[in-house]
């Protein structure tokens, strides 16, 4: 099959980027800025049509909405009717933005889904014009207890998020909290479970509270999707079904290093490999590339060992933040690795990380990079 041009799409703190590639991707193309001055969380190319694309932005004038093009960002309009908490004597929360977008399965053409911050589940069926509380999730009580308050979540607010959907089956569905665990339906969201067994949580605090699981990045294997990764508060796991027992296979990481950080990245042909980006975990909030030396580091054999893949990249006072949105891969052979920071530098690697390039400088802060591929 010959190579295929790579889409990038960037969000950040200040509206979104389109950086587009040649089939050999030496050299790209940008388009933007879109949104200038908007926050945008996260920008999605749908894989089933190929030019749909949804933004979740929180604006200035009109709050937290959805984006969408037709026409692969030529065009934009707003979604009609946004997510939105349902309106009730018992519930006082609003959405304060849109967090993670996802494209439903391949059969359902026009659905996606949608985690918030607060946490909160939303589904649209008419291609992102619409949405709509999706399950009971939202309102649950026991959920609701899960989720906490807005200080038990993340210094921006509490999230859902890694919304994945198994391409096997469109009733087989996970999603993440921060704070709140990791949750499965296999009836289409018609009941959740957690999945957080074997995961640690802060030392002081009892596992078997849900409120106190914090994953921060939860992916599914594309070739082999009974095979779960997660980089979550706690360290790097890996989970293979229909087992419900996380392994922390960060352990295998350098102590210097830690197994602390936000994104993951898994090959797209290989559920062996999966790539991370460590930041400092010795302390609560430094959360900055291990002594200003940023490096990817990658395990090609289930988490057993890693190694590190630094060439490239700034030997010393790099004190980087990548966050959990902001890593993707390509599906090309040898696949594209791509993270952007947030000092709003963009990185691209053609070969698994073995050598990084700067793509970009001096936009700001990211918040999620997403590699789609155009026809």
């Amino acid at each position: 099959m010959p190579a295929r041009r790579v889409l990038l799409l960037v969000a950040t703190r200040k509206g979104a980027w389109l950086y587009e590639s040649d089939a050999e991707r030496k050299t790209w193309r940008v388009d933007g800025p879109h949104f200038l001055g908007h926050i945008i969380n996260h920008l999605v190319l749908d894989p089933r049509d190929g030019r749909t694309l949804l933004a979740a932005a929180k604006t200035g004038h009109l709050g937290p909405t959805i984006f969408r093009s037709e026409d692969l960002g030529r065009t934009w309009k707003e979604a009609a009717r946004p997510p939105a908490f349902a309106k009730s004597a018992e519930n006082g929360r609003t959405v304060d933005h849109t967090f993670w977008l996802t494209p439903a399965h391949a059969s359902e053409p026009d659905t996606w889904y949608a985690g918030t911050s607060p946490q909160g589940l939303f589904r649209s069926q008419d291609g992102g014009v619409t949405w709509e509380p999706f399950s009971s999730v939202n309102d649950d009580p026991q959920y609701r207890t899960w989720m906490g308050s807005a200080q038990d979540g993340t210094p921006d607010g509490p999230k859902l998020h890694s919304i994945l959907v198994d391409p096997r089956d469109p009733a087989h569905l996970y999603f993440a909290m921060s704070g709140g665990g990791v949750h499965e339906s296999v009836d289409h969201g018609g009941n959740w479970a957690p999945l957080v067994d074997g995961l640690e949580v802060v030392e002081g605090f009892d596992p078997a509270n849900i409120t106190f699981h914090d994953p921060h990045c939860v992916r599914l294997c594309p070739s082999h999707p009974d095979r779960l990764y997660q980089q979550n508060h706690c360290g790097i796991y890996r989970l293979d079904r229909p087992g419900r027992q996380w392994l922390r296979i960060g352990k295998a990481m350098p102590q210097a290093v830690g197994d602390i950080g936000f994104p993951l990245v898994v090959h797209p042909h290989d559920a062996d490999t999966a790539w991370v980006l460590p930041m400092d975990g010795s302390s609560v909030w430094p959360r900055t590339s291990p002594d200003g030396r940023p490096g990817v580091y990658v395990t090609r054999d289930g988490g057993e060992s890693w190694q590190r893949l630094a060439s490239g990249l700034p030997r010393q006072q790099a004190w980087w933040t990548v966050k959990r949105q902001a890593m993707s891969a390509d599906a090309q052979t040898p696949v594209g690795l791509y993270f952007g920071t947030t000092s709003g530098e963009l990185w691209m690697s053609r070969n698994e990380g073995r050598r990084w390039k700067c793509l970009a400088r001096h936009l700001p802060e990211i918040y999620a990079v997403e590699a789609a591929e155009l026809a």
